[in-house]
């Protein structure tokens, strides 16, 4: 493989990771004359990263992407040279990044030493400290009680947030707005028990999401390859991008530049990374974290700049220069496609993919690892595919991203497209505000979109009974839609029906159909008997507490015996990543528990029974 100042030769690189991440890193690995060698667990068997891998091994038995003896035992064996983590899984854990360097290959990444000093909540806090960078004001040591939380409030305010140490992507956050809150809040007792560090911040209501896109080599070189603006969010996980960030204050570019370089040269970093800030509408610049990685949204600044990072990664860990990078032209816009549903506040959607189509013309790039008839499950991430759209300008890369949401087709699974059309129609997003800056911020989504794209007021769905009866195991069918071609006094036309209404799915839709729009929920026969909240909450008839989605069961908060008031904490489900928290919908008294930690529930599954049930009554599930 081609390197400019090479010490190392790296031929043969393993991917400890799947999906699209893993088919992007296999092409660039190809590009380069390189052999890329793919782990994968039997549900990828016939994945497309596992087709276009030169060299594929199956993992043993039991094992699965985290497990790092198997990973490093299959790079040993496959002679692989390096070994690159993708994104998510094994990519920031310090410790198989240190077994990846005594094993004597190369690690596609920063050095253990600085991903410690960067890995969790509390050592980035500490670092940016040290590096002159102002993080969001907070306590930078364990918080264990209320009265810290309540002392510290009382000089910055509520609302605040307590964050675990070594959560990501929106995990682990309680945000605690009185004193009340703070005194009742789970979080120190599910942190004694020894589910995670508490460091608390407070809680910025109104911010931008900026952050440069950075790379520094061995020798020292270091360079931003471009700014991007990732606001537009939910439950603090990204949904839209983009390169570069637009309508930046004056000089905040160069501040930005200054900040990243002192962050990276303060842990001595090698690699490409990522550093997070808030812009507040008063221009606070606040520190967020580094993700000493490649990120989910790096195409948007390799379609700005014509730089592959992924081959800038694999230079630098050979030793190699990092170069001269590309001036910025032109605008890129990154849509995450994923498994969520935006008339039910984005809850999961699982099931087979029946009918795939993504868009394509000038200025699209699609980043996907999944194919018709694939099953999106709960143990992944709920991001399908990425559509990266490049204009020559803001506006016109806008358009091409309205046009792309138009051509695509995904039947079998509810996926949140119908957000990104909203959105890219909104003037908030489109345009500069009053003040000339980015007319949203990080709660823009759940605070104002979604609400719009909810269900209407007063639908409700089937009750317990009528969901069990329904195919819910597999694909959420009640939930989803089809759409067929007709013809209509001579003109053609699509109609986009519940599926079951004509027995089973439509046929193939034609381009601009609409099978992903957000479905209307149906009507229940017996909506007096109906708890479920279809945007994730806990759903209980005759006593009984339901889980909302399909999930992995992760914590059981109650006992059989114990007595619960309304709002307490019972079960703690992931789904996709995300976790939600089901709480007593009223006072009872806790008769069973049906589950145990670590089992997989489909939605409408039972969880355990209340005593002395109101039934009709359901509480919004909170998710971190």
């Amino acid at each position: 493989m081609p390197t400019r100042a090479t010490t190392r030769v790296l031929d043969r690189v393993l991917i400890a990771n799947r999906g699209e991440i893993a088919l992007r890193v296999i092409r660039t690995v190809r590009d380069l004359g390189g052999t890329s060698i793919l782990p994968y667990t039997p549900e990828d068997l016939m994945s497309p990263a596992a087709e276009l891998a030169d060299e594929a091994y199956a993992l043993p038995e039991g094992s699965g992407y985290t497990d790092v003896e198997a990973i490093l035992a299959l790079a040993q064996q496959t002679g692989a040279q390096a070994v690159h983590p993708g994104y998510g899984f094994l990519s920031e854990n310090d410790a198989f990044a240190q077994a990846v360097i005594d094993a004597g290959i190369a690690w596609i990444g920063p050095s253990p030493n600085a991903m410690r000093a960067l890995g969790d909540k509390m050592s980035a806090r500490a670092t940016a400290e040290k590096a002159d960078v102002a993080p969001v004001p907070g306590i930078t040591s364990p918080v264990t009680d209320p009265a810290t939380v309540i002392a510290f409030a009382a000089e910055h305010g509520y609302p605040v947030a307590l964050k675990r140490t070594d959560g990501g992507g929106g995990r682990g956050i309680t945000v605690i707005a009185s004193d009340d809150e703070a005194h009742s809040t789970p979080a120190f007792a599910s942190a004694a028990a020894g589910d995670g560090i508490l460091i608390l911040e407070k809680f910025v209501t109104a911010a931008r999401h900026v952050e440069t896109q950075c790379a520094r080599d061995a020798h020292g070189a270091f360079a931003v390859v471009s700014t991007r603006d990732c606001t537009l969010q939910r439950r603090n996980q990204k949904l839209l991008e983009e390169a570069p960030a637009p309508y930046l204050p004056e000089g905040l570019h160069d501040r930005l530049v200054e900040a990243s370089h002192r962050l990276l040269e303060t842990v001595d970093y090698v690699g490409v990374a990522t550093c997070e800030f808030l812009l507040t509408p008063e221009g606070d610049l606040w520190f967020l974290e580094v993700n000493p990685r490649l990120q989910v949204e790096h195409c948007v600044s390799e379609e700005v700049t014509g730089t592959d990072l992924v081959e800038t990664q694999l230079r630098i860990a050979a030793g190699g220069d990092l170069g001269e990078v590309p001036e910025v032209r032109g605008h890129s816009i990154e849509l995450r496609v994923t498994c969520e549903d935006p008339a039910a506040g984005m809850a999961p959607s699982t099931g087979t993919i029946t009918r795939l189509r993504w868009p394509a013309g000038p200025g699209i790039r699609i980043e996907s690892g999944v194919v018709e008839g694939d099953v999106v499950t709960p143990l992944f991430d709920p991001m399908l595919a990425k559509i990266v759209v490049t204009g020559a300008t803001r506006e016109q890369a806008l358009a091409r991203a309205r046009r792309a949401l138009r051509e695509t087709v995904v039947e079998g699974v509810t996926v949140c497209t119908a957000l990104h059309e909203h959105v890219l129609a909104r003037p908030e997003l489109t345009g500069p505000d009053a003040a000339g800056g980015l007319g949203v911020t990080t709660r823009w989504i759940e605070s104002s979109v979604l609400p719009e794209l909810a269900a209407p007021v007063g639908a409700t769905v089937p009750v317990v009974g009528e969901l069990l009866a329904a195919d819910t195991s597999a694909d959420g069918s009640w939930r989803t839609r089809s759409t067929y071609v007709i013809e209509l006094n001579g003109r053609r036309l699509s109609l986009t029906l519940p599926d079951g209404i004509l027995g089973g799915p439509g046929a193939r839709p034609g381009i601009g159909s609409r099978p992903h729009r957000a479905p209307q929920p149906l009507r229940s026969r017996s909506r007096a008997r109906s708890a479920l909240a279809v945007d994730g909450g806990t759903l209980a008839l005759d006593g009984v507490i339901a889980a909302p989605m399909q999930a992995i069961v992760t914590r059981i908060c109650v006992e059989p015996g114990e007595r619960v008031h309304e709002g307490d904490l019972l079960v703690v489900l992931e789904s996709m990543k995300m976790e939600n928290y089901v709480h007593a919908p009223h006072d009872g008294v806790v008769e069973a528990v049906d589950v145990s930690a670590g089992q997989t529930v489909s939605a409408g599954a039972e969880l355990l029974r209340l005593a002395g049930a109101s039934t009709g009554t359901s509480t919004e599930a909170k998710e971190d």
